[in-house]
């Protein structure tokens, strides 16, 4: 496998050991053996300390027995197959960035059934926790759930937090050809809201639009489509509404939105079904409080509109690592905002998703 950790590291077999649920439970993640003694296969406690300030809300990381899945129905790749942890480290010192809050990118585990995408939730999760306590201050975990198997869910959502103690969750923008406001999904909704987290969003292909326009990766046109699609069901399936204490962070500025902006808030509401029942305040309420992070939008077309949208405290910094590199979104950040936006971007925004990054 070509995720080298090292030979001796455990973390890194597909299917090694589970941690010890009661070692975690008796003192939370900081009581285990790791967060005292580096994992094998990491980089030693020389590297821990922070180098820069940003903290990357969009940064991927290859958990060993989820690339071992992909490559079983052949959905690997080049960019997953060859992360390391050294490769991550690097870009971050390079970028600046002193902290990433990690995720696996799509597909995540919506191939797979429920009994395989809860397993491998379940070591990819405990494999992040491993690396954010074997690096300290250099990392924060999104988890991942076996969506969109929902009991699974909710199961790994319980040990997610109680146990792991992360950050948030990593979800995907649709599951086949269900995507994030619709009802089938909403208890996963009803229990995160409860614990107050956040959720970051990250885009895929639903099953309508795979191989749609000939010859075109669907990373280049349908990735920010499904995001708006999404977007669109979780404000007028009023979930957005009825579950305030999420924070959703849409991945690459939420996609088409903004190109979408008038639909949302004018002729969805001219027509049936929602006009008389969605307002253009509710809209806009919604589309103000959510965050939007910076991957793959580095240019001044895009900020613009953006920052014409909602306003520089609702952006967060994204780099989509290993698919580009967090040194290529500084610049454009520094230039396109004022200085105090431009920080509050590319930290202090997230410092209110995720305080513990405080002292990071």
């Amino acid at each position: 496998m070509s995720l080298r950790l090292s030979p001796s590291c455990q973390c890194g077999q597909a299917h090694g050991p589970h941690l010890s649920r009661r070692a975690l439970l008796a003192g939370g993640a900081a009581a285990l053996p790791y967060a005292v003694t580096p994992l094998a296969g990491f980089l030693p406690k020389a590297y821990a300390q922070a180098k820069g300030s940003i903290i990357d809300v969009h940064h991927h990381i290859s958990p060993p027995s989820w690339v071992t899945a992909l490559k079983s129905v052949k959905q690997d790749s080049p960019p997953v197959n060859n992360w390391t942890v050294e490769k991550t480290i690097e870009d971050m010192d390079k970028g600046g960035v002193g902290v990433a809050i990690t995720s696996p990118t799509t597909p995540q585990l919506n191939p797979f059934d429920a009994p395989t995408a809860a397993r491998i939730a379940r070591e990819s999760n405990e494999f992040a926790k491993k690396l954010e306590t074997s690096h300290p201050g250099r990392f924060g975990t999104w988890a991942m759930l076996p969506l969109p198997h929902i009991d699974e869910s909710l199961k790994e959502i319980e040990y997610a937090f109680d146990t792991l103690k992360v950050d948030g969750v990593g979800v995907m923008t649709s599951y086949g050809d269900k995507w994030l406001g619709y009802a089938e999904l909403e208890p996963v909704w009803a229990e995160l809201n409860r614990r107050k987290a956040t959720v970051y969003t990250h885009p895929t292909a639903a099953n309508c639009c795979v191989n749609l326009v000939r010859d075109i990766d669907p990373a280049l046109i349908e990735y920010g489509t499904d995001t708006t699609r999404s977007i669109f069901t979780v404000i007028f399936s009023g979930f957005g509404e009825k579950y305030p204490d999420i924070n959703w962070i849409w991945s690459h500025g939420g996609g088409s939105i903004t190109s979408f902006y008038e639909r949302f808030t004018v002729q969805s509401i001219a027509r049936p079904p929602f006009a008389g029942k969605v307002t253009r305040a509710q809209i806009n309420k919604q589309i103000n409080r959510f965050y939007y992070d910076t991957a793959a939008i580095p240019n001044e077309v895009t900020l613009s509109a953006l920052a014409k949208m909602v306003p520089a405290s609702q952006i967060v910094f994204g780099s989509d690592y290993p698919y580009r590199r967090s040194e290529e979104y500084v610049k454009p950040i520094d230039t396109f905002f004022k200085p105090d936006e431009a920080r509050a971007i590319k930290r202090d925004n997230v410092l209110r998703l995720v305080p513990r990054l405080k002292t990071a």
